[in-house]
């Protein structure tokens, strides 16, 4: 059984459902636009709207830094599309950002792109610094493109750069929370206190406490993690 209390962390698609999902208990925000395509960047009004918003209601802010839908290998111009957006969101107040960059194999499989997050998470700690605040790095569901037998070693490689959480499913896309607690635990016991293992998508209001204590885990994150009127 988890022993803190529950961490929920509400998906939103722009400023609209923040003030909702606040009231119903969100207690942090992950804020993208585009959810039809895993979410993108926000605009800097939006980020900072939500951030005075949430701000005033003790409420965490992390915002999504990608530059479209689509895989998560970037190209040269992309990545500083990505280096110029984490400084919007850092002028703009948020808490933290959320990004995720692959490279492609060659036998068709993805791997982290080393190179391309220890440039962004440099860019991260200059913003930080300039802006004179502290800032929390989350990798995002680009980790469930990994092959399974290469995520224990990514999940290392991510603490060492400085990440503090994983967000997964645990499997592929679409399939049962249910089906993926088993390869969620073994993700988190390889975390152990080095970093947080965020289970997400196909968690609820309904299942989330469930799904919380059967990993042991003190936070979850979906689009419906509390219950909207």
């Amino acid at each position: 059984m988890t022993t803190a209390p529950l961490l929920r962390e509400f998906c939103a698609e722009n400023f609209t459902l923040v003030p909702a999902a606040i009231a119903a208990g969100a207690a942090r925000i992950e804020l993208c636009d585009n959810l039809a395509v895993g979410g993108t960047t926000p605009s800097a009004g939006v980020m900072e709207r939500t951030v005075d918003f949430a701000h005033l209601h003790d409420t965490v802010v992390m915002a999504m830094i990608r530059p479209r839908g689509g895989d998560f290998v970037y190209t040269e111009e992309e990545l500083s599309i990505m280096e110029a957006d984490i400084f919007s969101a850092c002028e703009a107040g948020v808490d933290g950002i959320v990004l995720g960059c692959l490279r492609s194999c060659e036998d068709g499989t993805f791997a982290l792109d080393v190179p391309a997050l220890e440039r962004l998470v440099t860019v991260a700690e200059h913003a930080a610094d300039a802006f004179e605040m502290e800032l929390e790095l989350t990798f995002h569901m680009a980790f469930d493109a990994l092959p399974q037998a290469a995520q224990p070693e990514a999940v290392h490689t991510l603490a060492s750069l400085g990440f503090s959480r994983i967000l997964t499913h645990g499997g592929l896309a679409g399939t049962p929370i249910n089906q993926n607690l088993g390869h969620l635990q073994e993700l988190v016991d390889c975390a152990g206190e080095d970093i947080i293992i965020l289970p997400g998508a196909g968690i609820t209001w309904e299942n989330a406490e469930d799904v919380a204590n059967a990993l042991g885990v003190h936070e979850v994150h979906g689009t419906k993690i509390v219950r909207l009127a």
